[in-house]
């Protein structure tokens, strides 16, 4: 046989052996998801220990359930625009439901209407949207499941206006401006401390949930607020870097810093008595449960529209909280 010949016909041997390859897989994928209802998972990001907890609740629901689970994220938990675009992914994949950790409590309004178009049922779980935006542009969601941020925020204000007797000089770390989970925060701790006269809010900056932004912020205040008696962070990133810019300044143990979402790290600097308490939240519990309410939508089970995950202050002395 002519050599160019025999070449010839080995490359389309192999040739029509990959794309049969290819089609075969296609097929199989098809007949899997046809088969087995895929829930997504989108959360705000996969950097941070918080929204890893969450997947992890998630996961367990959806193994004991034998459901499929997608799970994505943007890199920055501030980017509203690029949770969008991995949702209309989702939503053109047609995943049976979206379970959604909001970056943006009304930038998420538009892909929310573009999966009720779909009829792609929505849970919204950890951040709220804007009902008043969601209901003007006449979007729908099937439930929330998530903690009472504002009740979180009183949680910490009260315990905070406590250890100062009422009195002292006090700065805030917020979270991204309009942002639900840290305005919700916000408000609550303020709703307190309006009740304490003699507790002065020196500076209220947004840190933007990241814990270098904490670090870098609080250094300013430092420099703007040497005596500055405590803090308040709408999150543990940001008290973790607040308390770095602390120690540089040779202040660690003078100012009281409240935090919020009681990660390991924040426990363990609880602990070592670097922060007062944290506010935990339980984003292994959200994770469960909203995997679990998904599936017995799919069950075309009725559910409740408003899951609240019980929230609780941690100090050094209830470290062992449940």
């Amino acid at each position: 046989m002519n050599l160019r010949i025999y070449i010839n016909i080995v490359i389309l041997s192999i040739l029509g052996f990959g794309v049969f390859g290819i089609l075969g897989c296609q097929r199989q994928d098809s007949g899997r998801t046809n088969k087995t209802p895929v829930i997504a998972l989108v959360m705000k990001t996969l950097n941070h220990p918080y929204f890893l907890d969450m997947r992890r609740g998630a996961s367990e629901a959806a193994q004991n359930l034998n459901i499929q689970l997608i799970v994505q994220a943007a890199e920055r938990e501030i980017d509203a625009e690029k949770q969008m675009q991995i949702i209309e992914n989702l939503i053109q994949r047609r995943v049976s439901v979206l379970c959604i950790s909001p970056s943006g409590s009304k930038e998420i309004v538009p892909v929310i209407i573009k999966a009720n178009r779909a009829r792609i049922p929505v849970l919204i779980v950890d951040t709220r949207v804007d009902a008043a935006v969601l209901q003007e542009a006449s979007g729908y969601i099937e439930g929330f499941v998530g903690a009472d941020n504002y009740k979180g925020g009183q949680l910490a204000g009260k315990y905070l206006a406590d250890q100062l007797n009422g009195k002292g000089k006090v700065a805030i770390l917020e979270g991204i401006p309009g942002h639900e989970t840290g305005d919700s925060r916000l408000r609550g701790f303020y709703q307190i401390i309006q009740n304490y006269p003699g507790i002065q809010i020196v500076s209220s900056q947004t840190a933007n949930w990241e814990r270098a932004q904490g670090y870098s912020v609080f250094q300013n205040v430092l420099q703007a607020h040497p005596n500055v008696d405590a803090l308040f962070s709408c999150s543990d990133m940001m008290a973790l870097g607040a308390i770095e810019a602390i120690a540089e300044s040779g202040k660690t143990g003078t100012i009281k810093v409240v935090g919020f979402d009681a990660s390991l790290e924040a426990r363990n600097v609880v602990e070592k008595g670097l922060m007062l308490a944290t506010v935990a939240q339980f984003p292994f519990d959200m994770g469960k449960r909203v995997i679990e309410n998904a599936v017995l939508i799919l069950q075309g089970q009725r559910i409740d529209k408003d899951i609240e995950i019980p929230i609780q202050l941690v100090t050094k002395g209830e470290l062992g909280y449940r």
